[in-house]
């Protein structure tokens, strides 16, 4: 008997960065810079966490992060097949958020991207999975009762974070992260990638 086909399946690349540290420290140094500046920060999916305001992706730090990154990038890219010779590839927003002990993000998706990921600067132990959940319309899909959760049956997944870790997913992917148990800072750089038809 044959294995299911999956059909419109949901990708989701997690991996650790190698060599990170030292781009990991300059980008953590340039973090608190923005946090000392602007305090009060923004309120997005944020549950009192601090949301930084957009990185400036001119600056030298953003632009040796986007560095560490891209090969990354790039192979979600060939892994999707996607052309990009015929549209050009961006990378239009990128911010950071700093969940100290009990914060935490709300449900949320990232609109009007392609692609989005999650890096992380600081992830202690217990400092909050992220939480992606099942992005087909519950009006139209039942969930029959599982003997126990696996990758067909699965209505959420977590990821636990680690320092160096970077997750790629779908913008449209629902997502959250738990509550900061440790009394340490959990530090996430999120920035949303899209693409334009040259």
């Amino acid at each position: 008997m044959s294995n299911p086909t999956l059909f419109f399946s949901t990708p989701v690349w997690v991996s650790k960065i190698e060599n990170y540290k030292e781009t990991n420290e300059q980008i953590f140094n340039y973090i608190k810079k923005l946090q000392n500046e602007d305090s009060d920060g923004l309120t997005r999916s944020n549950v009192r966490g601090w949301h930084s305001k957009e990185f400036d992706l001119k600056t030298a730090e953003p632009q040796n992060f986007i560095k560490l990154i891209l090969p990354n990038i790039e192979k979600v890219i060939n892994d999707m097949n996607w052309d990009n010779n015929k549209q050009s590839i961006k990378i239009t927003e990128m911010w950071a958020i700093v969940n100290k002990g009990g914060a935490e993000n709300s449900r949320h998706h990232h609109g009007n991207s392609s692609i989005s990921g999650a890096y992380y600067v600081r992830a202690p132990i217990n400092s909050g999975d992220i939480v992606f959940y099942d992005p087909r319309p519950a009006p139209v899909y039942s969930h029959p009762l599982a003997k126990t959760p696996n990758a067909l049956n699965a209505m959420v997944n977590s990821i636990s974070p680690v320092e160096g870790g970077l997750i790629l997913f779908p913008s449209y992917l629902d997502h959250s992260v738990n509550p900061n148990l440790s009394k340490e800072e959990r530090i996430v750089i999120s920035f949303n990638i899209s693409f334009y038809v040259k």
